[in-house]
C-alpha cells in the first residue's frame, strides 16, 4: 500500500507537472488562434474594401457614360419634332415647278425657302444628325424600314424608292427610312 501511495503521489505530481506546462503553453496557443483570427479578419477586410472600391468606381463610369449619353442624346426628342418641319420644306420646294421658280416675283420666296433648307440641314449637322443614305442600297432593317415591295430590274432587296427620309443622331437611329424594296424576280 505503501507502494501504490508513493506512486499516487508520483502521478499527481507529474498531472501537477504537465498542467504547468500545459498553462505555460496554454497563453501562446491562445495567442496564436487569437492571432490567426484576426489576420483572417484582416483579409476579409481588405476584400471588403476592395470590392467596394471596384463597385465605387463602376458606378462612376456607369454614371459618366449615362452623363455623356446624356448630353449627347439630349436633343433626341426635339429632333424627332422638327423633323416633320424639313419634310414639310423639301415637300413644299419639290412642289414648285420649274417653270413658276423662272418668275421674278417668286425668285425671292424660293430662294428664302432654299436657303431656310441649307440652314436646317447646317443646324442639323451641327448636333450630329445625318441623312440616311437609302436609294441603292440594300435594305438594312436597322435603318430602313421597308413599306413595300416594287418591281424592278434590281436585285430583290435592294432600296428603289425613298417615300420618308431617315436620319440617325450620332450612332442612334433617330428615324428609319420609309422605303420600298425590290421584289423578287417572278
Amino acid at each position: 500500500m505503501a507502494k501504490d501511495k508513493k506512486m499516487d503521489t508520483a502521478d499527481v505530481n507529474d498531472e501537477a507537472d504537465l498542467r504547468e506546462q500545459t498553462a505555460e503553453a496554454a497563453p501562446e496557443v491562445a495567442e496564436h488562434d487569437r492571432l490567426a483570427e484576426i489576420e483572417a479578419e484582416l483579409a476579409d477586410a481588405k476584400a471588403a474594401v476592395l470590392y467596394a472600391q471596384a463597385e465605387t468606381q463602376n458606378v462612376r463610369r456607369r454614371f459618366e457614360k449615362e452623363a455623356i449619353d446624356a448630353r449627347t442624346y439630349a436633343a433626341t426628342a426635339f429632333a424627332r419634332d422638327i423633323l416633320s418641319v424639313a419634310d414639310n420644306l423639301g415637300r413644299a420646294l419639290a412642289a414648285i415647278p420649274a417653270e413658276l421658280r423662272e418668275e421674278e416675283r417668286i425668285k425671292g420666296l424660293i430662294t428664302g425657302l432654299e436657303a431656310t433648307g441649307r440652314e436646317l440641314d447646317s443646324v442639323f449637322g451641327r448636333h450630329g444628325i445625318t441623312r440616311i443614305e437609302a436609294m441603292g442600297e440594300a435594305l438594312d432593317p436597322n435603318r430602313h424600314q421597308a413599306m413595300m415591295e416594287m418591281p424592278s430590274d434590281q436585285p430583290a432587296g435592294t432600296i428603289v424608292q425613298e417615300i420618308q427620309t431617315g436620319y440617325m443622331i450620332k450612332d442612334r437611329l433617330l428615324r428609319p427610312a420609309l422605303v420600298g424594296v425590290a421584289k423578287a424576280g417572278e
